[in-house]
């Protein structure tokens, strides 16, 4: 028999139906010479440090460093685990060959690979790699399947990412909370827990030091248009007060008037954490739901595999895509097709094929999200609106280029309005740009949904800040001139905003730095801190800590994750960069570049050297903020 194990009853289910395996048993199905498991996510985790030593069960300074000789693996403690894992094995240990069905990305090889060491099977593996789970991508996995060996370097990956974890969480989380606090209050540390955590503390301590000061801003109204001071910001009211008397009853004069058309093109297609980012931003959907969404897409048919950090699709998708657009042609919702009208312009002619779209060069596991071509049917609305995103996006980019034209009108004030300049005359510029859509193109596809203003940060509206752009101007003639109306205003600093989790998804994407610049984005990903699957999961913790809290779409650090930051002076802990270079070197060994022995022994090190300097602190630091005992407080101040 040839056993199939899948990572979810589902997908077991959807494998087994296209493969004959159509007898139901307890665990499994049968038939067509294949028996098809499943496990349930992880059934299998890295041994306890009580697991190698009973030394290492209490929670002791003296025990630390806690370096296993050689790490071990073992079933999660639960009885349905358990129970599944047994049928598992026993199907395992007879089968003559195993395929691996398990999700086509690290955390995927690794249940699978650790179920399949720990079930003891002896036997040649293949590996089902498949982007989609549509009836055709199961069938094509299966006529082309591939020897687990291939993937080897991506299981050490997997692995060498679980061991380092394990050893700077289990060892820097026993170490401050014994060190620091006080016996009472668990201090949880951990490799990308930690950094991603200290970008919210200092991007709020930068808020509350935050000082702001006024400025002053001269501008003046001509023919109905508020033209800007080119001079920039008036520090003192003085400054600005004596540039608006040199202006005030002389006439405006215009210099010059620019046109320039430009392009602009489509956005790149989704990968996980841009779709995060959009979903947040203008649903206000947390990165964890919006996962869970994608996933549901995914296993449903609809979408493509999510947990991806490319924006690119491989050269040899090119000739699936009309079939995908066709279905996207018939989809309807509430009996309405919001896709048609927008298809019909390229329909019947052969889609562009741009480098931005289809490049092979950076699709390494999977390409970038989209459609199908299966026609969604009994979403739910969180799903259609994700659904609505992908297709948009894929749609998009067969679009034409969006042109504009962008003019520019510059003006001057004289103090001496006579002809023949004198050394005291003083001018003052002014300058104002307008932008005019003259075919849209691409922009057809754009959801005119608004953002809901009450929750979105004026800095993380990029909608907002464009429809400002885009005005139209008059039309003005270099020479023109007439009366105007000038004003100074006074205006104040701001501080840097809050995080949301759109931005925050963006600032550990690139390792805390901010960059707007798509492809110098997507050029730093490798540097990145979390992989694109995990960051939803490592917000989440730091909820669950309760180290943050959201106020709206912000992100607030509470005063235990502001005092657990500070009490940590260990760089290597919440360095963003210095996790970044630890998640390059995860990239290289999937990519066979580098060596995982000396990944891991390097973290060993790493963490001797923070247990040792940790010990030596001869100040005492203790962390006070305790939000349990906060809640217990409230609720005796309730009951009394």
């Amino acid at each position: 028999m040839i056993v199939c194990i899948a990572e979810k009853p589902s997908v077991a289910r959807d494998i087994a139906r296209i493969i004959g395996a159509t007898t139901s048993h307890d665990g499994y199905m049968e038939g067509n010479g294949f028996q098809v498991t499943w496990t349930f996510g992880h059934l299998c985790t890295l041994k306890e440090p009580h697991d190698y030593t009973p030394m290492w069960k209490a929670w002791s300074l003296t025990s630390l460093p806690m370096i296993p000789e050689r790490f071990g693996i073992k079933l999660i403690d639960d009885n349905g685990i358990k129970k599944q894992f047994s049928i598992i094995e026993g199907l395992m240990q007879k089968a003559e060959r195993i395929v691996n069905c398990g999700d086509a990305g690290q955390e995927g090889e690794l249940i699978q690979r650790w179920v399949m060491q720990k079930a003891g099977a002896k036997c040649p593996v293949s590996r089902l790699w498949i982007s989609s789970m549509t009836d055709e991508a199961i069938r094509e996995g299966f006529s082309n399947l591939k020897d687990q060996a291939d993937y080897q370097s991506l299981y050490l990956a997997g692995l060498s990412r679980a061991i380092g974890d394990w050893l700077l969480g289990m060892n820097a989380t026993r170490l401050y909370t014994l060190r620091y606090g006080q016996n009472r209050q668990v201090l949880s540390i951990g490799r990308v827990q930690t950094p991603t955590l200290a970008l919210i503390v200092n991007r709020q301590k930068e808020i509350d030091t935050f000082k702001p000061e006024p400025y002053w801003v001269l501008a003046t109204v001509y023919r109905d248009t508020t033209f800007t001071a080119t001079s920039g910001k008036f520090t003192s009211k003085e400054e600005g007060e004596k540039a608006f008397a040199t202006i005030e009853g002389k006439p405006f004069t215009v210099t010059k008037v620019e046109k320039k058309e430009g392009k602009e093109q489509p956005p790149q297609l989704y990968d996980l954490t841009s779709l995060q980012v959009d979903c947040n931003r203008k649903f206000g959907y947390s990165a964890e739901m919006t996962l869970n969404l994608i996933q549901a897409l995914y296993e449903k048919k609809y979408t493509t595999y999510p947990r991806v950090d490319t924006q690119y699709l491989s050269d040899d998708i090119y000739p699936k895509c009309p079939q995908t657009m066709n279905g996207l042609y018939q989809t309807k919702f509430q009996g309405v097709a919001p896709y048609a009208e927008l298809i019909k312009p390229i329909g019947g002619k052969a889609l562009k094929k741009s480098k931005r779209v289809f490049d092979s060069s950076k699709v390494t596991d999977h390409h970038a999200i989209i459609p199908t071509g299966v026609i969604p049917q009994g979403l739910s609305d969180a799903e259609q609106k994700v659904f609505d995103l992908v297709a948009r996006r894929f749609i998009g980019v067969f679009l034409p280029d969006c042109k504009f034209s962008t003019t520019t009108v510059l003006g001057e004030v004289r103090s001496d309005s006579g002809s023949v300049a004198t050394e005291s005359q003083q001018t003052v510029e002014f300058k104002v740009t307008g932008k005019e859509i003259l075919d849209p193109g691409w922009r057809v596809v754009r959801d005119k949904t608004p953002e809901p203003a009450e929750n979105a940060e004026a800095t993380d509206n990029p909608e907002k800040k464009e429809a400002d752009e885009e005005r139209t101007l008059p039309t003005f003639v270099k020479g023109e001139s007439g009366d105007h109306q000038p004003t100074l205003t006074e205006k104040w600093t701001t501080p840097p905003p809050y995080y949301t989790e759109a931005t925050l998804l963006r600032a550990m994407e690139t390792a805390g730095k901010f960059v707007e610049d798509e492809t110098l984005r997507a050029a730093m990903k490798e540097n990145g801190i979390g992989r694109p699957s995990s960051r939803a999961g490592i917000i989440e913790t730091l909820f669950k800590r309760h180290y943050i809290r959201r106020e709206r779409k912000r992100l607030v650090a509470t005063p235990t994750g502001i005092e657990l930051i500070d009490l940590i002076r260990e760089d290597l802990l919440k360095s963003c960069e210095l996790t970044g270079i630890w998640e390059k070197k995860l990239r290289d060994i999937e990519a066979k570049k580098y060596d995982p022995k000396q990944f891991i022994d390097e973290l060993k090190q790493q963490v001797t050297d923070i247990v040792h300097d940790v010990m030596s602190d001869p100040t005492n630091r203790r962390i006070t903020v305790m939000p349990q005992e906060e809640e217990k407080k409230k609720k005796g101040n309730k009951k009394g």
